[in-house]
């Protein structure tokens, strides 16, 4: 691994003392085949963001969005789509966030490099094979997690489920303030403002693209999305903090999930 003197696997190990969707582990992790099927390498996001894999066996997307919407008794598979989507992309957001409000630099998370497990949950699902440091600054960040991850992402759930391009950008938006609101109260813990401080613009920058703009309002670490992400048709579920329901609607407009 090519390491960089600020950021390097002890500092990337610190980051879980800010949380599960903060860790990052490294190497390569493999998983049990079933039956007399040999143990193989996590596959990388970047496999699993190819729409071939839509006929794949097992497609670790669908996997994923069936796994969510068998555990949360879903009545909807969009549900189980968005609230996948939705952790997947705060995982991404609290990893970059975090290394860059800490460390001044993040590591690169090029989906060739980033391995999933489908059926992990934080912070045992991501796995990094190679660490390489780069500027934590939101233009770098942008690039590695906007346009290298939730992009693909997004277009390849929706080429295997009928769900709106803006309810998982309100939840991309959703994800990253909620990993800048985790920060923020951290150094608020820790004595430490310049992190807090670090973490509100980078978040507020972040939210200035054309895709994130809109999708809600921002104040400090308080968000409201002008989207929902469906939890609350969940059974037993409610409205989020940030939601655009202050209550969860009898009905379901159209207009709340797109």
């Amino acid at each position: 691994m090519n390491l960089d003197p600020d950021l390097d696997l002890n500092g990337l190990a610190a980051l879980e003392s800010l949380g599960g969707f903060f860790a990052l582990r490294t190497g390569q992790r493999t998983e049990q085949g079933k039956g007399q099927r040999k143990r193989r390498v996590l596959p990388t996001l970047a496999e699993v963001y190819a729409t071939r894999n839509v006929t794949a066996d097992p497609d670790p997307l669908t996997f994923r969005v069936h796994k969510v919407v068998n555990s949360l008794a879903a009545p909807e598979v969009r549900i189980g789509v968005s609230v996948a989507q939705q952790g997947l992309a705060a995982r991404l957001w609290s990893v970059a966030l975090g290394s860059a409000v800490l460390h001044g630099q993040v590591p690169d998370l090029d989906p060739l490099l980033l391995h999933w497990d489908a059926d992990g949950s934080a912070p045992d699902d991501l796995w990094l094979s190679e660490l390489h440091a780069l500027p934590g600054d939101a233009v770098t960040i942008r690039r590695l997690v906007h346009h290298g991850h939730l992009e693909p992402l997004s277009a390849a759930l929706r080429a295997r489920h009928p769900v709106a391009a803006g309810l998982l950008w309100g939840n991309a938006a959703s994800a990253l303030v909620g990993a800048a609101r985790q920060l923020d109260h951290w150094a608020a813990a820790h004595g430490r403002a310049e992190v807090g401080e670090r973490a509100r613009a980078l978040a507020a920058e972040l939210l200035d693209h054309p895709d994130l703009r809109d999708t809600g309002t921002l104040d400090g670490t308080a968000f409201r999305r002008r989207s929902c992400c469906l939890y609350y048709r969940v059974p037993g579920g409610g409205v989020c903090g940030d939601c655009c329901f202050t209550r969860a609607p009898r009905s379901s407009p159209t207009d709340a999930s797109g």
